[in-house]
């Protein structure tokens, strides 16, 4: 599966899955836009990307304010003239049960995790129009399939309001060859799984999490990488508005 020559925008790639979504895409031959807030890593993973001879630019961006997003693009057309893939990583969690959930906390997660699919969405997809070509890819979650942990209801929202807007999407950008599919990880070995957990509470989650998956192991940023590369690839150009569980074949979804 090659990329050569395209420009992937890969937002929340500093790090985590977007950062091997964004190593695995210039192995393949892509060109690369870090957008993210974490400005000290971007700059890292930019450096490891031009490491294997792909072009690549780090932006400052944050999803969640369409003057941010609108300006990044702007940039990424100057300097690259086309956007071929936008991968919609970027996402934040603010776990807290239903009752005790702050408005804040509700607002930023939806902002960034749905809105910033939008706003970045809207803006690609019209550079991806005159082109009459186009990959958006949506990093989703099961949790947005039903499956998910007391204290996530504004994480869980917002994951399936992320599946609902790649159908959506798919359907208004499909007449003009535009892939629109969304990857939903299960537990994905990161930074934010790991959290403020000690070892030991954290091996409790991988035990408790293997125990759910027909595979029996939990997930690394590279089975996301993979599969979002496959979205990516002239190769699926047949599969557009699919929602595709990355989960080890998780079996208790409600």
């Amino acid at each position: 599966m090659r990329l050569d020559g395209k420009l992937a925008v890969i937002t929340g790639s500093a790090r985590g899955i977007g950062r091997e979504i964004a190593l695995c895409f210039a192995r393949a031959g892509a060109n690369i836009v870090i957008a993210d807030v974490v400005t000290s890593e971007m700059e890292a993973t930019t450096l490891e990307i031009k490491k294997l001879g792909r072009e690549a630019i780090s932006i400052k961006t944050d999803v969640s304010k369409k003057q941010d997003v609108e300006r990044m693009i702007n940039l990424v057309i100057e300097r690259f003239e086309r956007i071929d893939v936008l991968v919609n990583n970027a996402g934040m969690v603010n776990h807290a049960p239903l009752l005790e959930m702050s408005e804040e906390a509700w607002d930023r997660v939806i902002a960034v995790d749905l809105k910033g699919v939008f706003l970045c969405t809207q803006s690609v997809a019209k550079h991806m129009i005159k082109q009459r070509y186009g990959k958006i890819i949506n990093i989703a979650s099961t949790t947005g399939l039903g499956s998910f942990d007391p204290g996530t209801a504004n994480y869980a929202s917002a994951k399936a309001g992320v599946i609902q807007l790649t159908k959506s999407s798919a359907k208004e950008l499909g007449p003009y060859s535009i892939n629109v599919n969304a990857v939903a990880p299960g537990l994905i070995l990161t930074d934010i799984v790991k959290g403020n957990r000690t070892p030991e509470q954290l091996e409790e989650l991988i035990e408790r999490r293997k125990e759910r998956s027909v595979l029996g192991r939990v997930g690394t940023p590279q089975d996301i990488a993979n599969l979002a590369l496959f979205l990516a690839w002239d190769g699926s150009s047949f599969i557009s508005g699919q929602v595709i569980a990355s989960d080890g074949g998780r079996f208790d979804r409600m």
